[in-house]
């Protein structure tokens, strides 16, 4: 059975001017899926999420969204929604007026369009007949998502969406953007921050001056052959630390506070077998492993060799 595609594009080409924003992109999406999209400023993630709002056009290559091929006029796709560089709000209405201002310019009445039930999904019921004007960035950006999901979308587009959320903001919404997909819809995000990208997406794609570098499951970044710097805490840093040395493969990277006591830590470098192997000399040792975390996560890892790889390559 054929992979049921939301987004598909081949070469991909945009330029403003002498400037090469993308350059030869593809892009799958698969319905239901949350997609990550990942890239230093200037990368060209905001010129793709454009693209796929229709509020720009590419200058060659293939784009079908939702199985419709795309034209070459400035128009959004029907069953998309989201926003780029944040939502636009009309400050002195207040957040259920935004909505109803919305649903009306898009033709529908106000009173059947569910206003209610968005700003209930992205929990703003307490605060639905307060201005916008007051509402922190977070609020606002709650208030984008509640506009963009009155159209029901089947391709939901958002840049930054957690940008200013607290803790408690940041779970509620990814709690609707996993539900959202787990009823089908798919999503394309970009963010800066990785521990997000991580929580939600069940792939990324990485873009360096205007080229995909990676795209696929994130998992296959973790398996690729790439050291990474884990901190290992252990009921006994001092005999940890022998059996570290003692492993083909894993290089003690910092072994600075492993004192006599327990609870202190190191850091190792390696590859996921040569740690693996270590975890099991370790418990054969009766040494217990408090804690086993990478340093920088392997999106982060990926993200900054790749980038840097085309950075200097070009």
């Amino acid at each position: 059975m054929d992979t049921l595609l939301s987004v598909r594009a081949r070469g991909i080409t945009k330029c403003f001017g002498d400037v090469v924003a993308l350059d030869g992109i593809d892009l799958d999406v698969t319905q239901g899926q949350i997609h990550g999209l990942v890239g230093p400023n200037g990368a060209g993630k905001t010129t793709l999420l454009g693209l796929l709002l229709g509020l720009a056009v590419a200058d060659s290559g293939r784009l079908e969204i939702l199985g419709t091929p795309v034209g070459r006029a400035l128009d959004a796709p029907f069953g998309v929604a989201g926003f780029v560089d944040g939502p636009g709000l009309y400050p002195s209405l207040t957040a259920r007026q935004n909505l109803a201002a919305l649903a009306d310019l898009r033709g529908g009445d106000p009173r059947t369009a569910g206003i209610d039930d968005v700003l209930d999904q992205v929990g703003l019921t307490e605060v639905a007949d307060d201005r916008a004007r007051g509402f922190s960035l977070g609020m606002r950006q709650r208030l984008g998502l509640a506009a963009a999901l009155l159209t029901k979308p089947r391709l939901l587009v958002l840049d930054e969406p957690a940008n200013g959320l607290d803790p408690a903001g940041k779970r509620h919404v990814h709690g609707v953007l996993g539900q959202l997909a787990a009823d089908g819809t798919s999503v394309v995000l970009s963010s800066h921050r990785m521990d997000d990208l991580e929580a939600l997406c069940s792939e990324v794609t990485i873009l360096a001056t205007g080229r995909v570098v990676f795209s696929g499951p994130l998992d296959k970044l973790a398996t690729e052959n790439r050291e990474l710097d884990y901190r290992l805490l252990t009921s006994d840093a001092r005999a940890a630390r022998r059996e570290a040395a003692g492993t083909a493969g894993i290089h003690v990277v910092d072994g600075a506070g492993a004192r006599h006591g327990a609870g202190e830590g190191l850091v190792v470098r390696a590859l996921l077998p040569a740690l693996d192997e270590l975890v099991k000399r370790l418990v054969h040792a009766d040494i217990a492993v408090r804690e086993l975390t990478p340093v920088v996560s392997p999106l982060e890892a990926a993200f900054l060799a790749l980038t840097e790889q085309q950075e200097t390559g070009r």
